[in-house]
């Protein structure tokens, strides 16, 4: 399994036409074969700063994931929503590989 993590960075003026686009994600990312694991929106610190997380199992599957949104057109519009809005000023893409199965320190060895 892989998870992608985004961090957005956003205008803080156009957060309410960001939650759109994201409520849009957390729907259309498990239809294409993905686990969506939240938006995370500004609350305090900084005003323009959001995360998302989502997840597939495999590098391969989130690049068929990336074939098939590139031809959807419920995708397009979300990324249209996005451009027109401005609610999204850039954005960066980092990729791990989480641990989701704990242990007990004896189980462990510890």
């Amino acid at each position: 399994m892989i998870t992608c993590t985004v961090r957005h960075e956003l205008d803080p003026d156009q957060l309410e036409a960001f939650e759109v686009y994201a409520k849009f994600w957390l729907w259309k990312i498990p239809e294409m074969g993905g686990t969506h694991h939240g938006y995370h929106m500004p609350f305090e610190g900084p005003n323009d700063i959001a995360y998302c997380h989502f997840s597939f199992p495999s590098l391969a599957a989130y690049e068929d994931y990336r074939d098939l949104m590139r031809a959807d057109p419920e995708c397009q519009r979300a990324y249209a929503h996005a451009q027109a809005t401005k609610c999204i000023r850039r954005y960066d893409r980092s990729f791990t590989r989480p641990v989701m199965d704990g242990a007990s320190a004896d189980a462990l060895g510890l």
